[in-house]
């Protein structure tokens, strides 16, 4: 079978809808409200990365499914908590209003912690799995999306609103906040295929570390450069709030040309592979070249 996006996103949609299941104690409305969000479209860039390294590894991308599940749930609950008036206050997620405004503050708040949980259960439910494989996955989506990964660089995110964080700094902050869950969705599709190779590990660490950096630099771009209808969430929202980015440390040139560098070096450790990565090349300079 060839793998396409979106024949990818189609499993990824189906299988969420299996995931998510269904209530029958009353607690359906923060059930809607996780369905709402994850079920809410987006470029599902982390699930579409896990099953393709499973992929390239020579695995059975089936079996990647609920690995690719899990890191999108935990995706998705974070979005839910970045909205919230206590962080980012956003009113606007994916082109429609943010969970809190479309279900009130609290339910969001509970269908983010559904979805982090949901996330650790869906991981179980892999099957033919060898039991060293499912304790790497658990402990590598855990550890990159806890404090020393995702939560860590949100943490870091927030303190540096209080300062003026240097160029290094800001890279620390986005290596953690976003380049940790794609290092985990990488990490774990190499891990699905059953094909452990800690060079190809490795080499997917790299592409996701650089790709992640970039996925950032292009977002504080587009945040000065296009428009609330195209991003289908607010834009300006940097400036507003007097952040520091890489846009006012570098200048737009010096931001796109580092991003153009960081995907260089993604897809150069793409080369340690013996299948076919033109998937996973023209996807990171896809994301490089993206405009919303």
């Amino acid at each position: 079978m060839e793998y396409t996006h979106e024949k990818y996103l189609e499993m990824i949609d189906e299988a969420l809808k299996v995931y998510l299941g269904s209530v029958s104690d009353g607690q359906d409305l923060v059930l809607d409200a996780m369905k709402y969000s994850a079920e809410g479209g987006g470029k599902r860039i982390r699930p579409v990365l896990t099953l393709e390294f499973c992929r390239v590894c020579g695995g059975d991308v089936q079996r990647a499914l609920p690995f690719a599940c899990a890191v999108e749930m935990i995706h998705t609950y974070s979005l839910i908590h970045d909205d919230l008036p206590c962080m980012d206050n956003d009113d606007m997620r994916r082109g429609k209003p943010s969970c809190h405004k479309a279900f009130g503050e609290e339910y969001a708040l509970l269908a983010g912690d559904g979805l982090l949980t949901l996330a650790f259960e869906t991981l179980s439910k892999a099957e033919d799995v060898k039991v060293d494989t499912f304790k790497e996955a658990l402990f590598t989506l855990s550890n990159l999306a806890g404090i020393n990964g995702m939560v860590g660089g949100q943490v870091l995110d927030l303190k540096a609103e209080k300062s003026k964080p240097t160029l290094s700094a800001l890279q620390t902050i986005d290596r953690l906040k976003t380049g940790a869950l794609i290092k985990a969705a990488c990490t774990l599709g190499c891990l699905a295929s059953e094909k452990y190779d800690e060079q190809k590990i490795a080499a997917a660490s790299v592409y996701a570390e650089n790709i992640g950096l970039a996925f950032q630099i292009v977002d504080d771009i587009l945040d000065v450069t296009s428009d609330t209808a195209t991003l289908g969430k607010p834009v300006g929202s940097d400036d507003k709030n007097e952040k520091i980015t890489y846009v006012k440390l570098m200048g737009i040139e010096k931001s796109q040309a580092t991003v153009d560098e960081l995907t260089k070096e993604a897809v150069n450790a793409l080369g340690v592979f013996d299948g076919d990565t033109s998937f996973l090349e023209n996807l990171a300079y896809k994301l490089a070249s993206r405009k919303k």
